[in-house]
């Protein structure tokens, strides 16, 4: 069987020969030639593709650098330029430091000089075509990734709302434009983060995402911006953000609204001009990557509550994508209840194979405050109870806790009110890891406590630290953190 297919350019006519000779007595199917030239054009036309399909193109490239008419390293220059990933194996009887340097920073996969054991060089071909072949499955695997954010693929929805989403998608995937995405949480906002991602021709690229909400604000800095070795009590070694790993990719930032105060002026900077420091370094490092955030916020409310500020906002919400809640989109529930039963079957080995007329009028009526991911984990849990194959209405249990009738609140203590509230955000994020809730919380009810404590102290910051019981600059430090607006009363 053939082993390969190997483009050999030297114009050492003896050599050649021996080199031919020897790689097709290994099963190597070969291709030589004395000129750059020659080479150029067939690894032109093995990179091009006729009716009948692709043309197999060169899985090595030997090449020797002083050919007659071009410099060999040009021919480097040529497979980057035209994105061919073909490994080149550069052969010299000049054995220069310089050489060795050129040919491994033009992107060479190895350098032999001559004279050379054939054993060696055989070694060494079989070395290349081994990672050619780990190019071509990375290749394949992206591509089959790309195929699963295709809209409509994992992207489900044939209502007016879902079809105005999946038009935006097409309007501004193929752009570097930052975007914002807005919805409820549960709505999928990443997944219409990711069919931006793969439908953009950054789709090769990585895809690295970061959960705001979820990390602890002392390592949230570092985990966008990286730190040198030494920055800080237990920074033992360099450690690359997720700006500098998403080079040339997306970085999504989810729950941005939750991002602290000082961080978001130096996400500002980055998106101005793609500049920014590792935390400790002094280096100035440029980002290339594309920005995406997502928020299930109101982000124009806490511009005006200063709690987001209000230039950052207007950069990243260049084109907004609104995303539908699903009690916004009925219509879609049916699709979307296949494909989770098809899903659900597939991982689990469940053999549902539907929900019966009553289940799905109750899955109809009911609000989705958990959304599609609500849904998803519905039919989850049914299918994997249910003890026949079709879901009824006793397999699903929904229920919507009621708020509380406004007659009633005043009835109520500052502790239930409090926990009323969080009984409905659990509600809401369901299935969301939250790491540092209780900060996230804390800071939510300190924000209103401050204020009202300056309103009801006319503005007075000694007689509001009095009353909150905390020191004055602590109060003061608080204040300049949450960007609290002090109006001082007569």
């Amino acid at each position: 069987m053939e082993q390969g297919r190997i483009l050999l350019v030297e114009d050492d006519e003896s050599l050649s020969r021996v080199l031919r000779k020897a790689l097709e007595g290994q099963g190597y199917w070969v291709a030589a030639t004395a000129t750059g030239a020659e080479a150029r054009q067939l690894m032109e036309e093995a990179a091009t593709t006729t009716t009948a399909g692709p043309r197999p193109g060169f899985d090595a490239v030997l090449l020797d650098i002083g050919l007659p008419d071009i410099e060999g390293l040009a021919l480097l220059d040529f497979a980057k330029e035209s994105g061919l990933q073909t490994p080149f194996i550069v052969m010299t009887a000049q054995n220069t430091m310089r050489n060795a340097i050129d040919a491994m920073k033009a992107g060479a996969f190895d350098y032999l000089t001559k004279p050379f054991d054939l054993d060696v060089l055989m070694v060494v071909v079989e070395r290349a075509l081994d990672r050619r072949q780990l190019i071509r499955e990375l290749s394949d695997l992206k591509k089959e990734v790309k195929k699963k954010y295709e809209p409509g693929v994992d992207m489900i929805g044939t209502s007016a709302a879902m079809q105005q989403v999946f038009k935006t998608i097409g309007q501004v995937a193929g752009t570097d434009t930052t975007i914002l995405i807005q919805g409820e949480s549960g709505t999928g906002k990443e997944l219409v983060a990711k069919t931006i991602h793969y439908n953009s021709a950054r789709w090769d690229k990585p895809f690295l995402p970061v959960n705001c909400a979820a990390i602890p604000r002392d390592l949230l800095e570092s985990e966008l911006f990286g730190h040198e070795k030494g920055a800080f009590t237990g920074a033992l070694e360099r450690h690359l953000g997720t700006f500098e790993l998403a080079q040339g990719g997306t970085l999504f930032l989810d729950e941005i609204g939750e991002l602290p105060l000082e961080l978001q002026t130096k996400l500002l900077r980055v998106l101005q001009d793609g500049s920014y420091r590792r935390v400790g370094g002094k280096d100035m490092l440029r980002s290339d990557a594309r920005l995406l955030a997502a928020t299930n916020q109101d982000l124009e409310k806490a511009v005006h509550d200063n709690r987001f500020r209000d230039d950052l906002y207007f950069r990243i919400n260049v084109i907004p994508v609104q995303i539908p809640p699903l009690r916004g989109r009925r219509s879609d529930l049916p699709a979307l209840i296949d494909f989770f039963i098809a899903k659900v079957n597939g991982d689990m080995g469940t053999q549902v194979s539907g929900v019966s007329p009553d289940a799905l009028k109750n899955l109809q009526q009911y609000d989705w405050p958990g959304n599609v991911r609500e849904l998803e984990n519905a039919i989850i849990r049914a299918a994997v109870l249910s003890p026949g194959p079709v879901l009824s209405a006793r397999d699903f249990a929904l229920s919507s806790p009621e708020p509380p009738p406004s007659s009633d609140f005043d009835s109520l203590s500052l502790e239930d009110v409090v926990r009323g509230k969080l009984e409905d955000y659990f509600r809401r994020t369901r299935g969301v890891q939250v790491e540092n809730l209780h900060s996230v919380i804390m800071e939510r009810v300190e924000r209103p406590l401050i204020e009202l404590s300056l309103r009801a102290t006319r503005g007075n910051q000694i007689r509001a630290a009095q009353l909150l019981g905390i020191n004055r600059n602590t109060l003061r430090k608080k204040i300049t953190d949450l960007r609290i607006t002090v109006k001082r009363e007569p």
